[in-house]
């Protein structure tokens, strides 16, 4: 216990005089709150818990008559269509129903605008009357009668028609959402009650379905008003323990009951009872809605019970804590005066260990702590006069040693080619000649026309197509050069006279010293995470393993000759973006080389 005292005692001696004075008042503030919080949490957790199911109770006593009255409206219509002298005629009579008359009637010009006044458009949406007769009949095209009427044909998709198919018991059915199609969603309504009757046509009795559309939104709106918190869920279920409407769908999945639970529930008790779903408790409220076979459920988790009783445990002492964080503040401005400037000295010398180091404002009081920032400021001038004229002399460096690498290959390349003129010439070829000239006048047009040392792939491209074709006029057309980039990196940027100097390997050290001389030169791309890959390839005769080592590295020697052109591609590449740019060398002795190119293409490069 010694050792652990003197431990915690010379930690604390090590803090920050600011973070000292903080713990003090931390600890002067706290230790009464949280005894008074333990003292009374655990009564207001009941008092809260009483409250907050006798609410709920409150509010689901209100809701269900409102419900009831919803469903009331419903049936309302439903008699209201019932009592009407044509429907009466229509489905109860023994009458033909193919006769036109019947139809034409003014009672049914009355019974259809009777059915288009019970439509209010906030709870019944829509009155429709499915009948099992052929679509020929009159009733399904008069104008006054089409609008109710239609073929029977047009609910058979829906699952509703299924369930009167499949139990011939049923004489009608509150429908939710999904026992709909969705047709009748979107023209009629979201929820239905639907009446089975017959009606007598040709010596029998064809089936009938009169159904009324309502809207879920009000039961979904009465559902929402019934709830005191964002974490409790009301929604109602019917005998096929389907949910008809939810005040939060996700909550409902979770705290879902069964209708024969809930059966038994609201059979054995009428007051909400706790009840473990999932591992966690709720309180849960059953309560019948009357002439529907459903049952609305309420329930409440216990969680957000104890988060409200937490929420008033912080309400009880928020007049407390305001006196208390008061004093603190004050004690804490005041030590924060004199620690602040001197913090501020330290975080600033700190960032030198990431980063060249940065002044600080100049002091406004000359007192020991001005002195120090004062030097402070004129050390960091020094060092970063130092660290630009180091940045600087670096740059210099490399952008001499960039172009001088880049001067060593025009010369190399004109070289070449003006000997492959004068070859022409000697043959007596003028007009070669002459279309080599502005072949050439063309590449170093392209060349020179910007004093930028960067082109884009597209320009490479020509210059490498440019010098092919001189080529060929020397070496009679043996040379085949396939251009296979992706239109998407043509404009992509790239050092001037990288491709020529591959490409002038391939053509002088492949193809040409193949038996018979020729072959294919492959010009391709791709785009990876960090850069560009361009993969110049031919079928020439390869390089030998113990050369290729030493190709790139400056020292070595190429097919036949210097590698002085593609060492230095090499080099400002590297130079450019950085060592791991650049060439690479991949050859099969007899069978071809592969070259890839490697440069930055998501940042610009360096120079």
């Amino acid at each position: 216990m010694k050792h652990l005292i003197q431990r915690a005692k010379t930690c604390y001696n090590n803090m920050m005089l600011q973070t000292k004075f903080t713990i003090t008042h931390l600890l002067i503030t706290t230790i009464p709150m949280l005894v008074m919080f333990l003292f009374f949490y655990g009564k207001l957790y009941d008092m809260v818990l009483a409250y907050t199911v006798r609410s709920e109770q409150t509010a689901s006593a209100m809701t269900i008559p409102q419900i009831n009255g919803l469903i009331d409206t419903i049936l309302t219509a439903q008699n209201g269509l019932e009592a009407h002298p044509y429907y009466r005629k229509l489905f109860h009579s023994r009458a033909s129903q193919t006769d036109a008359p019947l139809t034409d009637s003014a009672d049914a010009v009355d019974f259809c605008q009777l059915a288009e006044k019970t439509i209010d458009g906030k709870t019944i949406t829509d009155i429709r009357i499915y009948m099992d007769l052929p679509a020929s009949q009159p009733i399904f095209y008069k104008k006054h009668t089409s609008r109710i009427f239609r073929p029977v044909r047009e609910a058979r998709g829906a699952y509703w028609h299924g369930i009167f198919q499949g139990n011939r018991s049923y004489r009608s059915l509150f429908c939710p959402e999904f026992y709909l199609s969705p047709i009748e969603v979107k023209e009629s309504g979201d929820m239905a009650f639907i009446t089975k009757a017959s009606i007598p046509y040709k010596d029998e009795l064809r089936t009938c379905y009169i159904a009324i559309y309502y809207s879920k939104a009000p039961f979904t709106a009465l559902l929402k008003n019934n709830l005191s918190k964002d974490t409790s869920v009301a929604y109602i279920i019917n005998d096929r323990d389907s949910t008809v409407a939810t005040s939060n769908h996700g909550l409902s999945g979770i705290y879902h009951f069964s209708y024969d639970k809930v059966r038994d529930y609201f059979m054995s008790s009428d007051n909400f009872i706790l009840k473990n779903i999932l591992g966690e408790d709720v309180y849960a409220g059953f309560y019948y809605i009357q002439k529907t076979n459903w049952f609305m459920v309420a329930v409440i988790p216990t969680k957000s019970i104890i988060q409200k009783s937490v929420l008033i445990v912080i309400g009880f002492f928020l007049i407390y804590l305001f006196c208390i964080i008061s004093a603190f503040l004050i004690a804490i401005k005041l030590s924060h005066s004199i620690t602040n400037r001197i913090s501020s000295v330290i975080r600033q010398m700190s960032k030198v260990r990431s980063g060249p180091p940065t002044p600080l404002p100049d002091s406004v009081y000359h007192d020991e702590i001005g002195g120090l920032i004062d030097t402070y400021n004129y050390m960091t001038r020094t060092m970063n006069q130092l660290i630009a004229e180091q940045i600087k002399a670096a740059e210099d460096l490399r952008h001499a040693e960039f172009h001088t690498l880049q001067a060593q290959i025009n010369p190399h390349f004109l070289y070449n080619t003006m000997d492959m003129i004068n070859w022409l010439a000697k043959q007596g070829r003028t007009d070669e000649v002459s279309e080599a000239i502005v072949d050439l006048s063309r590449f170093y047009k392209l060349t020179l026309s910007r004093k930028e040392t960067l082109s884009t792939i597209a320009d490479e491209l020509e210059h490498a197509n440019i010098y092919v074709r001189l080529q060929n006029m020397r070496y009679h057309q043996v040379i085949d050069l396939v251009n296979d980039m992706p239109d998407y990196m043509m404009d992509c940027t790239i050092p001037k006279l990288t491709f020529q100097p591959v490409v002038e390997n391939a053509i002088l050290h492949g193809l040409l010293e193949k038996v018979p001389k020729g072959g294919t030169i492959v010009i391709t791309g791709w785009l990876e995470e960090h850069g560009a890959v361009i993969l110049i390839s031919d079928d020439g005769v390869g390089i030998p393993e113990d050369k290729l080592s030493g190709l790139l590295s400056g020292k070595g020697t190429s097919r036949t000759g210097t590698n002085i052109a593609v060492f230095n591609t090499h080099r400002r590449l590297q130079i450019l973006y950085g060592p791991e740019y650049g060439l690479t060398y991949k050859s099969i002795p007899g069978k071809g080389t592969e070259v890839e190119i490697r440069v930055m293409y998501a940042a610009a490069p360096l120079l």
